[in-house]
This record gives C-alpha cells, sequence and structure tokens, in this order.
C-alpha cells in the first residue's frame, strides 16, 4: 500500500544520533509513512547498526558519497508517497512533527512546501532555525539561528524551507529537478526554494512542527573548513543562478560589499583559507552558475517585483538573522 508520506534521511558520518533520529521518527504519531535511510558511504558503521534496529525502515547504500544534495534526490526517485519529509540524521522530531505537516497541507491544499521550527538540541529555549530567509543583498540564513525562541506564533510565508526539516510534495520535487547536485551540500534548499519563488510557488513555515538539531556533525561543525568552503562558493552559486536580471544588477553591490563584510569577520576569527577557497572556486565556476542560470531563467514566471517582496531589505534582519515571516 502506498504511504502518504516518505521521510528520507540522508546520513553521513552521523555516530550515535542516526539512532536517536530513527528512534524519534519511529515515535511518530502519524503513522502513513516509510522511511528510507540512504548512506553516503559512511565509515563508522551507524547506518547499518541502525538499519538493524530498525527493520522496517529502507535502508540504501549510495556505495559513495554523492552529497546531500544527490542522495536526496536519489532516494526521492525510490520513494512512493505522495509526500516527501526531509530530515536530517542529526535531528529529532517531536511525536507529533509529522501530523503537524500534514495538516498543514490540509489547511494549504495548494501549497507544495513546508518548513518547521528547529530548535538547538542542546539548548531548546534556542532557535536552529525557522524557515530561511533570503536578504536583499542575495545572502541567504536561517531566521533566528542562534536566537532565543520566540514562542508560540503563527504560520505563514517565508523564503525557503530548510532541508534539515521540511516536507514537499514529492512530484513536484522531482519536476522542479530535485535538488541541485553540482552544489554538492549547503544552501541547496535555499537554491530550490528561489526555483519555487521563480514559477511563484510559496513555502510555509509551520511553528508547531518542531525538531531538535545538533547541526553539522557531517561537516566538522557549522565554521569547519568544509563547511565555510561549500558556503561560500555555493551562495554566490545561488545568487547568480536565480537572482532576475533587474534584481541582479540592483543588489550586486551589495552583495560584494556584504561580502567584504564576511570576509572581514572571518579575518576576525583567524579563518582564512576556506573562504577564500570557496570564493574563488565560485569565480572559477562562473560558467557552472551562468549555464544553471539560463536553465533557471527560461522557466521564470513571475517579475522581479514578486521576489523582491519575498526578500528581507533591512540589513539588520541580516545581520542579526531575525525571524522574517510574512503573513498570508
Amino acid at each position: 500500500m502506498t504511504p502518504a508520506v516518505s521521510i528520507v534521511v540522508v546520513a553521513y558520518q552521523s555516530g550515535h544520533h542516526l539512532e536517536t533520529c530513527l528512534a524519534a521518527l519511529a515515535a511518530q504519531g502519524f503513522t502513513d509513512h516509510e522511511i528510507i535511510l540512504l548512506d553516503n558511504a559512511s565509515a563508522d558503521g551507524a547506518p547499518q547498526a541502525a538499519a538493524a534496529a530498525h527493520p522496517n525502515v529502507r535502508f540504501v547504500e549510495a556505495g559513495s558519497n554523492l552529497g546531500f544534495a544527490a542522495g536526496v534526490n536519489r532516494a526521492a526517485r525510490l520513494a512512493t508517497g505522495r509526500w516527501m519529509a526531509l530530515i536530517n540524521p542529526d535531528a529529532f522530531a517531536d511525536p507529533d512533527w509529522l501530523a503537524t505537516l500534514v495538516a498543514a497541507t490540509e489547511t494549504w491544499p495548494t501549497v507544495k512546501c513546508f518548513s518547521s521550527r528547529q530548535l538547538m538540541a542542546d539548548d531548546p529555549s534556542r532557535l536552529d532555525g525557522l524557515g530561511d530567509v533570503m536578504s536583499g543583498a542575495g545572502f541567504p540564513f536561517r531566521g533566528g539561528y542562534m536566537g532565543r525562541d520566540p514562542g508560540p506564533m503563527a504560520p505563514g510565508e517565508v523564503f525557503s524551507a530548510c532541508g534539515g526539516a521540511m516536507l514537499v510534495d514529492r512530484a513536484f520535487f522531482l519536476a522542479l529537478g530535485g535538488f541541485d547536485e553540482r552544489l554538492f551540500c549547503y544552501c541547496e534548499d535555499v537554491d530550490f526554494g528561489y526555483r519555487m519563488r521563480l514559477i511563484g510557488e510559496p513555502t510555509i513555515v509551520v511553528p508547531t512542527a518542531v525538531v531538535r538539531h545538533v547541526g553539522s556533525t557531517a561537516s566538522g561543525g557549522p565554521r569547519s573548513a568544509f563547511a565555510v568552503f561549500h558556503g561560500t562558493r555555493n551562495r554566490l552559486w545561488v545568487y547568480l543562478k536565480n537572482t532576475p536580471a533587474p534584481l541582479l544588477w540592483l543588489t550586486l553591490p551589495l552583495h560584494v560589499l556584504t561580502t567584504a563584510l564576511l570576509f572581514l569577520r572571518h579575518a576576525d576569527r583567524h579563518e582564512f583559507k576556506a573562504p577564500w577557497r570557496g570564493l574563488l572556486a565560485g569565480l572559477k565556476g562562473l560558467d557552472v552558475a551562468l549555464a544553471a542560470r539560463r536553465e533557471t531563467q527560461a522557466t521564470r514566471t513571475v517579475g522581479s517585483w514578486a521576489i523582491a517582496r519575498a526578500m528581507t531589505w533591512n540589513p539588520l534582519d541580516l545581520f542579526l538573522r531575525r525571524v522574517v515571516i510574512k503573513r498570508r
């Protein structure tokens, strides 16, 4: 029997967190689902152990490290549910997480993508994110990251969903090309949400759908060389790929200035090599970004004004990483 939801977990060196993640999924009140665990050639043995402990989980071994983007795409093609729920292997869902997201699909029957409230696993009084925000400078960020959890709030529209805990119409996801595998990992969720925006499809954050997230366990932490390199490169590619031409020329000086300020911050933290490597890789791969841009802009159906309205133009939102939710 075809399930309503396919839950996808892409694992890589997830350690003991993976077992906690799967145990939380096993405790979900909404049971009309399948769970697909795709392992990107982890060497820690955690996926094999977790799969043995949870025989109801469909275990797929990729054979090599495909990256998060390609791993999700492969799992999406194997899945059978109408909806696909993504959750990171170091994220632990509340028992009503999936039921709350599925209920949101009934409240907003035309919406194809939903985001969650992510709390810090080690300090649930602080946010890991309430949807993704796009600044006018072309810099994306997780709304409220590391700030105090604001407590109860109404659902609303965000720029894009965080891939660490989201629900998306699976057929729509695949029809839009899934995650861009050229990005490997980091910013692939923002890129997908941006492409949704370009064809007039919104994303809703559901604050009552809660997960607790450790964060960046497979990449060595949010400021590891791996994370900084991919974040820097991919941020540039996503900006160049998706920003409509009028907005691109309008915001390019802001993007350059914000990049310079961020590099000063990296220097203050004695982080030199990774951001420069990321920027140089991004510039070296401009042909990749521009080829992707031609593909994306050819399918755009909305004007620059609609995209601009979905962004935040207050620079304090970016620098303070504020939650930005627009009421529908």
